[in-house]
């Protein structure tokens, strides 16, 4: 984050994100301020905000249906779900997970030169066929009993079926549900409908396409991470600017100082109201902007924006935020977070994606606490008693705003899960737990499994040279090493070695493994 920030033109980094996530005005009308001139605070010199990102008299009601307008619903069925970055994906090992309440396998079938998703069970016992693996025919086969299945999801092969008996592997129970799937943006995704008219799904309809992700003039790194908390809250939290400067303190350095008309009071961390104008808003989602930037809900997955406008010049500096938000289970979700820029393209090509992702696992750590909380709390209220259990009276609560409307109006404060569910919060864990990184990310990732492999096999090597450099020492005393500065060189050797290995250890365990994040004294 910090790179990108240090690299933004002063010109294009007037929001107080990283991204300008659109703040929708609300339903009612601002109070004006007389124009002045900008103060100066503590925090240093600021451009002035807009009046119409003053608080508003008034706090937030909920919008009601028009008379006579049509009762839409959302399907969550006829969209697309990202299953992951093909570049965290291995062609040569099947990859599970479960989204929208239903277990999915991704493999690669060598023979099409295609990404393909299954039902994570095999028809057999039902067995996670994300545990089996790519047999030298290039099929994925259950390794619980040795099934093999083709790209289409037939079953080719049953060891315990007798060669000169029935075929029984031709039977349509044999067979795995295949899911339409694509590789776009460099992501692969699926169709949650497996049934035989869906199959050409793709004419009718595609994933969300965000053209910059492919622009050869840019770059993008993308990182996934699994989080303790449902879609909703996930979604909210991701569209919400305004908690940036005090839920990610100390995170996001070298953020501009914006000013509020008026005001003679600022805190250290200088968040201020912010001006919105949301347009759009359907059943599909709906876009916003915020001064020059802009940003834009694609339902269900899709958020992204940029603090330039769409009609910036080609050649200008661009960079934007994109989150894919995706519905795992109720009380978990996922988040896909990458940035597309077109400058800065040697520092991409220098910089390993696991150290961007330190950064980045350290804004998800520092609210995921918050958030997980915030949840049960909204549940024992009752979800759809989210309007009256809050209180959001300003526009910088204007996105949140439009999203719960969306989730209201559209969806009734649920989501269409593929499969059925139980509609219960798992319990919280201890906070070690909560905000693992390594299941929710490391493992998930190529770049950060072999940067934690190669720091391991670092830390072994610093400790077995601690150790033979104090044999040497033993072994050589009054022979090869005759001088005290000789004996005081190795010996420092010796202690150097060691402390690096306990600092290596301490920095894997805080980057891969868990660091808590203690909001009192940032």
């Amino acid at each position: 984050m910090d790179p990108l920030r240090i690299l933004l033109p002063r010109a294009q980094a007037q929001p107080l994100l990283p991204l300008p996530a659109g703040v929708p005005a609300p339903s009612f009308s601002p109070r004006l301020v007389p124009r002045r001139r900008a103060r100066r605070h503590r925090n240093g010199a600021a451009r002035m905000l807009p009046a119409s990102a003053v608080a508003s008299e008034s706090p937030w009601t909920e919008q009601e249906p028009a008379s006579g307008e049509k009762d839409e619903r959302f399907d969550w069925l006829d969209q697309w779900y990202p299953f992951a970055p093909v570049e965290d994906l291995d062609l040569g090992a099947p990859h599970g997970k479960m989204v929208l309440g239903i277990r999915v396998v991704a493999w690669y079938d060598r023979g099409a030169g295609e990404w393909l998703v299954f039902d994570d069970a095999c028809p057999h016992r039902l067995a996670p066929l994300s545990e089996g693996r790519i047999d030298d025919k290039g099929r994925l086969q259950c390794v619980y009993h040795g099934w093999c299945f083709d790209g289409r999801g037939a079953c080719k092969f049953i060891p315990q079926a007798p060669a000169l008996g029935p075929p029984v592997h031709n039977n349509s129970k044999a067979c795995v549900a295949s899911y339409p799937c694509v590789v776009q943006n460099k992501i692969l995704w699926f169709y949650p409908r497996a049934e035989p008219e869906h199959r050409d799904v793709l004419q009718r309809k595609r994933p969300p396409f965000i053209k910059e992700i492919d622009d050869p003039s840019f770059v993008t790194s993308f990182l996934v991470r699994d989080m303790p908390y449902g879609y909703d809250v996930l979604a909210e939290n991701l569209m919400d600017p305004s908690h940036v400067p005090y839920a990610h303190k100390g995170l996001l350095r070298g953020l501009p100082r914006l000013v509020d008309p008026g005001r003679e009071e600022y805190d250290k961390e200088g968040g201020v109201p912010m001006a919105v104008k949301v347009e759009d808003s359907s059943v599909n989602g709906f876009a916003s902007s915020q001064g020059p930037g802009y940003s834009k809900f694609v339902a269900p997955c899709t958020y992204y924006g940029s603090p330039a406008s769409k009609k910036s010049e080609k050649n200008k500096p661009h960079i934007m935020l994109v989150f894919i938000i995706v519905p795992v289970a109720p009380g978990r979700s996922r988040v896909m977070w990458a940035f597309p820029r077109n400058f800065g393209l040697w520092l991409h090509k220098i910089t390993p994606r696991w150290f961007d992702h330190i950064g980045v696992n350290a804004i998800l750590d520092s609210d995921m606490y918050l958030l997980h909380i915030e949840e049960r709390n909204f549940a024992k209220a009752g979800i759809e008693n989210w309007q009256k259990s809050v209180y959001v009276p300003t526009s910088s609560d204007g996105t949140v705003v439009a999203f719960r409307n969306w989730f209201r109006k559209y969806c009734r404060f649920q989501v269409g899960w593929a499969a059925p569910t139980v509609d219960q919060l798992p319990a919280t864990p201890t906070k070690d737990k909560l905000m693992d990184r390594y299941w929710s990310h490391v493992a998930q990732c190529t770049s950060c499994s072999a940067a934690l492999k190669a720091m391991k096999a670092l830390e072994v090597a610093l400790q077995v040279a601690s150790i033979a450099v104090v044999g040497l020492l033993a072994v050589a005393k009054g022979t090869l090493l005759t001088s005290v500065v000789q004996r005081a060189v190795i010996v420092s050797a010796a202690v150097l070695c060691f402390a690096a290995s306990r600092w290596l250890a301490d920095f894997i365990q805080k980057n891969f493994y868990f660091e808590d994040y203690v909001h009192a004294y940032k």
